[in-house]
């Protein structure tokens, strides 16, 4: 998966990177347009996805698309498919472009709306990533959850950085008996969740 990486996503990755250099000099970070996992974050999400159970996979919260082009490479070294829901209609753009640059959308697809609302609409999940922000967090899990099999995974995203914006969530995750569950401090931080039962 990741020795044979298309040149096209690692140069729109690259480019992706040096964008958020450049508005991080500048102090322009508005609306989090770009990457929101590390490259590491990026590559344990490709090789959890992998090892999944049998089923496609959804991401809530797009952005500018950097975490969905390391989903997009264990989609297609295992036969996924990954459906990546964005609301804000700049970033949905931002995304389109870097998406459509890397050259995935045979894997991926985008759809601007709401995440929780368009995770009712699909089937055959073994797989979700959550990075649409605590805010959502426990609607987000819990509609995920519903969805998988055994075995499947729920990842939330901003599980450290975001910790002090949604502790009793994570608290409530640790203990759930539907879960075994543990939290990485990679990046702004994963909670991995596998479902038991």
């Amino acid at each position: 998966m990741f020795r044979d990486i298309p040149q096209s996503v690692e140069v729109t990755q690259g480019h992706m990177k040096a964008l958020e250099a450049w508005r991080k000099a500048q102090g322009v970070e508005p609306q989090r347009l770009l990457p929101q996992v590390e490259p590491e974050a990026g590559k344990l999400l490709a090789l959890l996805l992998a090892n999944c159970p049998p089923g496609d996979a959804a991401e809530l919260g797009t952005g500018a698309g950097y975490s969905a082009l390391w989903l997009a490479l264990a989609c297609r070294a295992t036969g996924r498919k990954l459906v990546t829901f964005e609301p804000d209609p700049a970033k949905v753009e931002l995304a389109r472009h870097c998406l459509d640059t890397a050259g995935v959308f045979d894997v991926v697809e985008l759809r601007q709306e709401d995440g929780v609302a368009g995770l009712d609409s699909l089937s055959g999940l073994s797989f979700c990533f959550i990075d649409a922000g605590p805010e959502c967090a426990r609607e987000a899990f819990e509609t995920a959850l519903a969805a998988l099999p055994r075995g499947g995974l729920v990842i939330v995203g901003e599980a450290v950085s975001g910790a002090e914006r949604f502790p009793q969530f994570l608290l409530d995750v640790e203990v759930d008996p539907r879960v075994d569950a543990v939290t990485l401090p990679l990046g702004a931080g994963l909670l991995i969740c596998r479902k038991v039962s």
